[in-house]
């Protein structure tokens, strides 16, 4: 955030600088932080007529009070330009508000919105080097930078634009571009408007605008269906003899991820060491989560134990010293689809399912706390674990159905033999 920078006005009468007629110029002394300028305000007044303890004229008279209102007006006209240097540098010079004031080209230009982001991102970046914020995270950034940069060409045929001009209309018509020109989501724009109103926040706290334009801009959010694999599903991925090496190794590192939670990212950081054995004397694998940096804990079931031990001496992960011989994420999903065809499964396999199914069908369905997964699964608010509860809560929902679909019959004879013998 800037530092704030104290101002002071002083009008003073300068003698040394007295005319023919005994009168002397009035200066104007610009004072910030200790360091001075001054300027000559095109004024002069008679010594006697001045008061030095309030630099202003003595008298009540018609001609004195517009003389001294000029100078407030002065001091005034300072100020606001003061303010106005304050929204578009960091610093503030009294010879720059001097020049400033009277008009002189000082080469400033006001903050703009690629200002505003060339600035957040390198800070962030920075961040991310000393390892405080992802460098995913950063990049994610830079990636809104430049669909920011193509939605202001393409809408208002601009470059860039000043920080002022950007209003309440700018996120509203950014919304409707990434819909409509990027085909995304509605939960995927308004993570990126909600990164921008970050930026805009910063902003704000530099003093570079005197509020967020996007303050009233509601980001909402509607949580998806979350498509996961069932048990039996799991058993018949898990049983499939795969008619190759290359698949085989894909579909064991897909189990492996259903079985522990982790993310596509995080499994390519473990490495051959990196199972340890808890105080509970149980196998655990520890780490934080790329994405968000936080701690994801998991003690390791049969089948990712099952998983270890099988690529413990695979040419791969000893040549490059992995838990499991990961590929490139684009070859991992692409192979899932051949995967999911071998085993009839009509559902699109991605590295997001393993994760949405180990926290439903392995640990919530299984009588796991949500408190539990959420620590698992790396969670900072267990509002995000919640999401899957849902999920579960609706599985319980359709086999209750299907139970009282079972129960209806006999409760129904039970009914009327009941009233029949009553009868």
């Amino acid at each position: 955030m800037k530092v704030k920078q104290n101002l002071s006005i002083l009008i003073w009468a300068n003698p040394s600088k007295k005319d023919k007629n005994g009168l002397y110029p009035l200066n104007a002394r610009i004072t910030i932080d200790g360091k001075r300028a001054e300027i000559s305000i095109g004024k002069k007044v008679h010594p006697e007529k001045w008061d030095k303890t309030f630099g202003m004229l003595k008298g009540k008279d018609l001609e004195s009070k517009t003389f001294n209102n000029h100078l407030l007006q002065v001091k005034s006209d300072i100020n606001v330009h003061f303010l106005n240097l304050s929204a578009i540098t960091e610093k503030i010079s009294p010879q720059l508000l001097s020049d400033t004031y009277l008009g002189k080209d000082t080469k400033l230009k006001e903050k703009t919105i690629l200002d505003a982001f060339e600035y957040h991102n390198r800070k962030f970046k920075e961040k991310a080097i000393h390892g405080s914020v992802s460098m995913k995270s950063w990049t994610r950034f830079e990636i809104l930078k430049n669909k920011v940069v193509k939605f202001m060409n393409d809408t208002y045929k601009e470059k860039d634009r000043n920080l002022s001009n950007v209003k309440h209309s700018f996120a509203t018509e950014f919304e409707h571009y990434l819909m409509i020109n990027d085909k995304l989501a509605s939960n995927t724009l308004m993570k990126y408007i909600k990164m921008l109103k970050t930026v805009l926040n910063m902003c704000v706290a530099n003093e570079w605008i005197p509020s967020n334009p996007f303050m009233n801009f509601k980001c909402t959010y509607t949580p998806p269906d979350r498509n996961v694999l069932t048990p039996d599903e799991l058993s018949t991925l898990y049983s499939k003899v795969m008619p190759n090496k290359r698949l085989e190794e894909v579909r064991d590192v897909f189990m492996f991820a259903c079985y522990t939670g982790y993310a596509f990212a995080d499994m390519e950081q473990f490495d051959l060491n990196a199972v340890t054995v808890g105080i509970d004397g149980e196998y655990w694998l520890k780490t934080n989560r790329i994405k968000t940096d936080s701690a994801e804990n998991v003690m390791l079931l049969d089948i990712p134990l099952e998983i270890i031990q099988k690529y413990k001496t695979h040419p791969y992960c000893l040549a490059n010293n992995k838990l499991l011989p990961i590929i490139s994420n684009q070859r991992y999903n692409s192979y899932l689809k051949e995967i999911s065809a071998i085993c009839d499964i009509k559902k699109h396999l991605t590295s997001h399912i393993a994760r949405h199914t180990f926290a439903t069908t392995v640990t919530l369905a299984n009588g796991i706390s949500l408190e539990s997964v959420s620590a698992m699964l790396g969670h900072k608010s267990i509002r995000t674990t919640q999401i899957y509860a849902k999920v579960v809560q609706s599985k319980l929902s359709n086999e209750m159905k299907l139970l009282k679909q079972k129960l209806n019959p006999t409760i129904n004879c039970e009914l009327i033999s009941s009233a029949a013998s009553n009868n």
